[in-house]
């Protein structure tokens, strides 16, 4: 069961997410992972790289927006290596789903 969200936490999601390209990267890293989205050490997740390839955006502002949608809790980041990976957060968008819902 997600945790409820109040509504300062539902209003810095809506934020984060009325940005086209922010909501661009959540529906990619959403669909990469599919229904079984689970963040584990190893596991899963883009680069910061693959994310601005596919968003045709530069690091620099790719990495505005993923810190944007971390912020929000929507994402999580991980760092391996020189690498970060990112994947969104399967609670936050559960609680989000219910939320919409009703």
């Amino acid at each position: 069961m997600s945790k409820r969200m109040n509504i300062n936490e539902l209003a810095t999601i809506f934020k984060a997410l009325s940005d086209p390209n922010r909501l661009a990267i959540l529906q990619m890293l959403r669909d990469e992972c599919g229904d079984e989205c689970r963040f584990e050490v190893g596991d899963g997740g883009k680069t910061v790289s693959e994310i601005a390839g596919c968003c045709q955006v530069g690091l620099s502002t790719v990495s505005h927006h993923l810190k944007e949608l971390r912020q929000a809790g929507l994402i999580d980041c991980e760092k391996r290596g020189q690498w970060v990976y990112c994947s969104p957060n399967p609670q936050a968008l559960a609680a989000l789903q219910g939320f919409l819902k009703g």
